[in-house]
């Protein structure tokens, strides 16, 4: 009888089980590691765990597959270009060809984009890929123009579309790629730690240099990527980097936490899961600084989903760009939420406790960002979508916003946060830009350092009633010269006035201040850029107003001196009410102002029309109009040693300010002049001084320049210290006041005396830090 095709088969099963039993047990060749590296990359950028025939997972991948048919369908290899109208030479130009051909390769390896698979796309992603390496990047290349554009950018790209289309370039093309990554990030940028190769810009130099050793099977060159990323780890004292108190700095003079810092934290999010576990994982274990930076250096600058501007540099000037593929608004929101996405990346690298505390933030910034939903932003592909939904959905309690005032005396900064409104403050100094240019960016940001108050009120819901304040086209639209809580000259500046890349920074040291962790004293000795301006302004943190004192305001210029008590964006044909009374103004749905010295208070309200492109070499010529509540203190022209008074209570009701206006004994102004300025708040428990010279005022005497706060409750009393000239020479302060013992006390603090008055001895170091000092009163 002749057997079966199942017979057939059946023997032959039961013949090589009998082999492999007699053979003894086969070993299973090990995992390839430079293939698990690259599947373990592509799970990163391209997502997983989601069901691409959901929302908003469906809808955003029929996005991409219909842009990249768009792309597809209008690139046109030429000599000087990719796509007709967007040549090589500009800045970027390499880079937006790249961006391009990650969209359609994209298209091509992601489900559910309608091009999935596409033979036809895939051949033009190699088309494009062959002439760009012809033409412009590749060995024989010498870059030229923005340096970004060669060693970051482009490479940047260049390596995830070779490792998405890893299997269909063949051995010439990936060498191709890898050669141009070595020739353009040579060693020497990894091995030494300067110039453009620190901070942010060192992890992305990095990330492209171990995609081309797992995808060049070269373990040098990922060993190579993960050791030169140690120095991003240590705090720094000057330049580049993550500061011990939260400050982060980028291009040596720009507070730059919103943008290069969330380049940097997304940088490492995937750094450190890509290696984990393998030959290559990122040990070094000061790694933990970047952990601790969540909490301690981004989240206070995240307000509802946004990241406050004043960290934002160059990026405020984005808003909508000339070529946008997404046509995406660059705004507070969107860095604030690409700041969120980078915390739930990084978070799979955290500890369960630290990740439980992050997934609570994020889900609180989730539920309170209502100007632009987190959960369908437009700037995010399937990937971050799918680590933020799995966020949302973690069972854990959405955390609120925080209470309480965080100083970054290292990048010039302060956030005070309360349950009626959230504020950040933006000050310069010898060591902190008064704004960055550059690219064609922000050409007018002159005055963003010189006081500027950003301020959001809260509804009774505690989410922000105005948290679109910066978003809506404010500064487009916005008189450069009349920014919130700026002291400024009128003198017309031209565009990139001082510099660019932070050059303009004003020769002062004191600027910083003090705070218990709930209220704060601040100051800045303001120079004025382009200008013969010189101002002492301070800034008192309380529990439901911020009261601002100036002095010394001398300028000879021969313009007016004007100091903006505030600047509204009423959006674009907004109708708040607008009241004054004896004293006061109020703003209805914003708040409102105590004005008790200084001049009269001038108001205007006008509709200002501005286009992106007015700040933005590459912005759209869109015009748009918005409406504005300007209110000011014109101090007139050449004013020699003029001062003010006012307080902001946001969040206040009509009624509120009329009546805090009437109460003579809430506040007392000690001393408003270019010596001294302190105020004493008897409800708050409270009197701050800030000293700018050696000397005594209530019941406080400094020995040098320092910032000093009082915070009584109960039989104890809190001293807190700081020097914000950073010279470091110990100083003396005496509080007149009788105190029966001290409870305690910081290291650097020394108690000469108590009884009848109390005498320390502070020895301050050189970072501004606050020192404290707790005692117990007869």
């Amino acid at each position: 009888m002749t057997p079966t095709r199942r017979t057939v088969l059946r023997v032959a099963l039961l013949t090589a089980a009998l082999t492999a039993t007699t053979a003894g047990p086969v070993r299973a060749e090990p995992p390839d590691p430079y293939d698990t590296l690259r599947r373990r990359w592509l799970d990163l950028a391209l997502g997983t765990g989601y069901d691409a025939t959901a929302e908003p997972y469906a809808s955003r991948l029929a996005q991409l597959g219909e842009l990249a048919r768009e792309f597809q369908a209008t690139m046109a290899p030429a000599p000087d270009s990719l796509w007709p109208g967007h040549p090589f030479d500009p800045p970027s130009g390499i880079t937006f060809s790249y961006g391009r051909l990650w969209t359609m390769a994209q298209a091509h390896v992601q489900p559910g984009t309608g091009a999935t698979g596409d033979g036809s796309l895939l051949a033009d992603v190699l088309r494009g890929l062959d002439h760009l390496s012809a033409t412009v990047y590749s060995p024989a290349t010498t870059r030229y123009g923005n340096w970004w554009e060669w060693q970051i950018g482009s490479p940047r790209l260049l390596m995830d579309i070779t490792a998405a289309l890893y299997d269909h370039l063949g051995a010439a093309r990936i060498a191709s790629a890898c050669a141009a990554v070595d020739h353009f990030i040579p060693d020497a940028m990894l091995t030494d730690y300067s110039g453009t190769s620190t901070g942010a810009n060192r992890v992305d130099l990095c990330r492209s240099v171990a995609l081309r050793g797992i995808l060049g099977r070269a373990g040098d060159r990922i060993a190579l990527a993960r050791d030169a990323l140690s120095p991003v780890f240590p705090y720094v004292t000057h330049g580049d980097g993550l500061y011990a108190d939260g400050s982060f700095i980028q291009h040596t003079w720009v507070a730059y936490s919103g943008t290069y810092g969330q380049v940097l934290l997304d940088g490492l999010g995937r750094f450190f899961a890509l290696l984990a576990g393998s030959d290559w994982a990122v040990t070094d274990p000061a790694r933990q600084n970047v952990l601790d930076s969540v909490e301690h250096a981004y989240a206070p600058l995240i307000h509802d989903g946004l990241v406050m501007d004043c960290v934002n540099g160059r990026a405020i000037s984005r808003g909508y760009l000339r070529g946008d593929d997404l046509h995406l608004m660059r705004s507070d929101h969107y860095h604030g939420q690409a700041l969120i996405a980078a915390v739930a990346l990084l978070a799979g690298g955290a500890s369960a406790a630290e990740r439980e505390r992050w997934y609570g933030r994020i889900k609180g910034w989730i539920e309170r960002d209502t100007v632009t939903p987190v959960l369908t932003a437009g700037q995010f592909g399937v990937a971050d979508l799918a680590r933020l939904h799995t966020v949302a959905s973690a069972p854990v309690p959405a955390a609120p916003e925080p209470l309480g005032h965080r100083l970054f005396p290292s990048m010039a900064r302060a956030v005070h946060r309360r349950p009626r409104f959230t504020a950040a403050l933006s000050m310069a100094d010898d060591r902190i830009a008064h704004y960055e240019c550059g690219n064609g960016e922000n050409p007018r940001g002159w005055h963003t350092g010189s006081g500027m108050l950003y301020w959001w009120p809260k509804g009774r819901s505690g989410r922000s009633d105005r948290s679109d304040q910066y978003t809506d086209w404010f500064w487009p639209t916005v008189d450069w010269y009349r920014l919130a809580g700026t002291t400024v000259s009128t003198k017309r500046l031209a565009d990139r006035a001082g510099g660019e890349w932070g050059a303009p920074k004003p020769d002062v040291r004191w600027v910083g201040g003090t705070s218990d962790g709930e209220y704060a004293a601040v100051g800045q000795h303001l120079k004025g850029l382009g200008s013969t301006l010189q101002a002492r302004k301070s800034w008192f943190f309380l529990a439901d107003a911020v009261v601002c004192l100036g002095a010394g305001i001398t300028c000879a210029d021969g313009v007016p001196v004007e100091t903006v008590v505030d600047n509204r964006n009423l959006g674009e044909s907004g109708t708040q009410a607008f009241a004054r009374g004896p004293g006061w103004a109020h703003l209805e749905g914003h708040g409102g102002w105590i004005l008790t010295s200084g001049g009269a208070l001038r108001t205007l309200r006008e509709d200002r029309t501005g286009a992106w492109s007015d700040i933005n070499a590459t912005g759209t010529t869109e015009r748009r109009t918005r409406r504005w509540q300007t209110l000011w203190l014109d101090h007139g022209t050449d004013p020699a040693d003029a001062a003010y008074v006012y307080v902001l209570l946001p969040g206040a009701s009509r009624a509120e300010v009329a009546a805090r206006a009437a109460d003579r004994h809430w506040l007392y102004v000690l001393g408003n002049d270019a010596r001294r300025q302190a105020v004493a708040v008897p409800s708050c428990g409270l009197s701050a001084a800030n000293f700018w010279v050696a000397g005594a005022v209530g019941d406080l005497t400094a020995s040098a320049p320092a910032s000093v706060l009082v915070r009584r409750r109960a039989r104890t009393t809190t001293l807190c210290v700081s020097e914000p000239p950073r010279t470091g020479t110990p100083l003396e302060i005496v509080w007149d006041r009788p105190v029966r013992s001290v409870v305690r006390a910081d290291d650097t603090v020394e108690v000469l005396s108590t009884g009848a008055r109390l005498k320390l001895r502070v020895t301050p170091g050189m970072a501004c830090a606050t020192h404290e000092c707790e005692v117990a009163l007869r």
